[in-house]
């Protein structure tokens, strides 16, 4: 460890303009960041977070300002910072076609590591990170999770002073996240200063200190803990709606004194501006209980609230009646995939009602993927039938398509593409008239205020923005079922409620969504899910069920995230003690 390593890192004046830019990405900041602890940096989409660690890196320099990492200027001693820095950037740089071992080699390359040195680091990172097991694996291979542990390794092999991570645990499911924290954590016992920057605002709660960033400027430093005692007595939930959850949660939102509501499985919780003003009224005696606050709660207060209250997109669509000859709006029946000897599905089985929302979790690699793509027709199963509003998928695939939207964060548009180009693809794609094309996709881009991003290619937009545009394209046909494959993944908290009070309006409009999620606050919002493990359904039912499976006695209904490890769990100590020692588990 560097002599100077005590000294951690101090931000004086900082201020970054980019060329172009209508407003500065880094206002004067001045911080001072601990060494030896990890410190949360946390904010929405474009607050300043990745120009930050890069200023820390000693990646950019600033407009004016300073800042000292350990001693050392990062304008003036930018190779000592780089030398006693590990970065692992949110798209980090693993060639998918080497091997687990052959990555690290060529990042020993470029650190100019001696074969000593590696030989003794890569026994230990892999020993640490849990990848011993699958050196010769190529990256291209590994699980999210997985590649996001070998990135980790890869940034861990000079045994930095100071280790910047920017965006880790997106697109990981929560088992992965939590191996994540434990290496981290255990970095830390050894001196480690660790600056995790996330738009997850639970993993605030790990952290020791946490800065948090909006627009370029600090809003908060200090405990998370102090944010919790800024919503203390404004925090809300009531027990469990027994029907039309959504309807009220919609209502609630129209009252200004709301400034946040969620769904949390069967119930609602609410922030209140002011605790004195009377609450909303709940039906069938239902009573509003006063709830723990946590570090989300407090950061939502200080961004000064929820900004959309209702959904202008679902205003567009006409309401959809039940049909009433078919028994499911999507059916799931023994479907099975296998790629060569690899059963990826293994006869998965459930039916999605019409105006359902239906999730699909599971760890990276489980099969949830596999089964999602089966069903909107993106993967012809080996066997069994995937059918949609009651047509099989394998005879009338272009029928079918017609009434499913499509949304995958990283898939669903074109990045070369502008946003306006995007828009008139999908027009074309879904079959809609010129006259229908230009009414659509004008209603589109006032709906999500798309307009200064029209001319801007897709791959260059700020994520929520994308995001806007993924949902715009998905359900510009007004499509009667929605596919979400990760929409919100590592998006803010604030976009990720306008996307739910979208879809939670299309819901009300009769449309049935299947989503694909890591994110279990956004697992709360499904009616029912079905958990994958190792190709197979091992939990399937509500929220509320999954989570009372589970509950001990005397104590408190868990955590969805607490569930879905523990079931995951104790169905490797079920498979264990049947069958004894066979493949290595998940979580390895």
């Amino acid at each position: 460890m560097n002599p100077v390593a005590k000294q951690g890192i101090t931000i004086s004046k900082l201020l970054k303009i980019f060329p172009k830019a209508p407003t500065a990405a880094l206002n004067s900041l001045t911080a001072f960041i601990k060494p030896g602890i990890i410190t949360g940096l946390v904010g929405p989409d474009g607050a300043g977070k990745t120009t930050l660690l890069r200023h820390i890196a000693g990646i950019l320099k600033p407009t004016s300002g300073t800042i000292t990492v350990n001693g050392f200027d990062s304008i003036q001693d930018s190779v000592n910072i780089h030398n006693i820095t590990g970065y692992m950037p949110q798209k980090f740089g693993l060639y998918e076609d080497l091997s687990v071992h052959e990555n690290l080699d060529l990042y020993a390359d470029i650190f100019n590591m001696s074969q000593e040195e590696r030989t003794k680091r890569f026994d230990k990172l892999l020993h640490f990170t849990n990848m011993a097991p699958f050196q010769k694996r190529l990256a291209g291979k590994l699980s999210g999770g997985m590649k996001q542990k070998l990135g980790l390794a890869c940034a861990l092999l000079r045994q930095p002073d100071i280790l910047l991570l920017d965006e880790p645990s997106v697109g990981v499911d929560p088992i992965s996240r939590r191996e994540l924290w434990s290496i981290v954590h255990n970095m830390v016992s050894d001196g480690t200063t660790v600056i995790w920057s996330t738009s997850y605002l639970d993993e605030a709660e790990q952290c020791q200190e946490v800065i948090a960033l909006n627009d370029g400027n600090i809003i908060y430093s200090g405990n998370p803990k102090g944010l919790h005692h800024q919503v203390a007595g404004r925090v809300f939930e009531s027990a469990a709606l027994t029907h039309n959850k959504r309807e009220i949660l919609q209502d609630i939102l129209k009252d200004k004194n709301i400034i946040d509501g969620l769904i949390k499985g069967a119930s609602l919780k609410i922030i209140v501006r002011d605790s004195k003003v009377k609450k909303p009224m709940l039906p069938d005696n239902n009573k509003w209980k006063k709830a723990e606050p946590n570090f989300e709660d407090g950061f939502i207060d200080l961004l000064g609230g929820i900004q959309e209250r209702y959904s202008r997109i679902a205003d567009l669509l006409t309401p959809i009646a039940p049909d009433k000859t078919i028994k499911a709006a999507i059916q799931a029946q023994n479907l099975t995939k296998l790629f060569g000897d690899f059963v990826a599905a293994n006869k998965i089985n459930f039916n999605v009602k019409q105006g359902e929302v239906f999730g699909i979790l599971g760890p990276n690699g489980a099969g949830k993927s596999t089964t999602f793509k089966m069903l909107c027709g993106l993967l012809k199963p080996t066997a069994g039938e995937p059918s949609i509003l009651g047509q099989d998928l394998r005879l009338a695939q272009s029928l079918a398509r017609q009434q499913i939207g499509y949304m995958a964060q990283k898939f669903s548009l074109y990045g070369n593409l502008t946003a306006q180009q995007n828009l008139d693809f999908f027009a074309g794609v879904y079959g809609l008239s010129l006259k229908e094309s230009t009414k659509t996709i004008a209603e589109m881009i006032k709906t999500f205020s798309l307009e200064n991003y029209l001319n801007t290619p897709t791959e260059e937009l700020p994520l929520g923005f994308k995001q806007r545009l993924a949902l715009a394209c998905a359900v510009m046909h007004h499509p009667k079922i929605l596919f979400l494959d990760e929409p919100t993944s590592g998006v803010d908290p604030l976009t990720r409620r306008e996307f739910w009070l979208h879809i939670n309006g299309m819901i009300q409009k009769g449309v049935t969504v299947l989503v694909t999620t890591h994110f279990m606050d956004e697992a709360e919002y499904c009616d029912r899910m079905c958990l994958v493990y190792k190709g197979s359904i091992i939990a399937l039912g509500s929220p509320d069920e999954l989570k009372s499976s589970i509950q001990k006695k005397g104590q408190h209904l868990p955590t969805l995230e607490d569930t879905f490890i523990e079931m995951i769990e104790r169905y490797d100590a079920e498979q264990l003690k049947r069958h004894g020692p066979q493949e290595a588990s998940y979580a390895t």
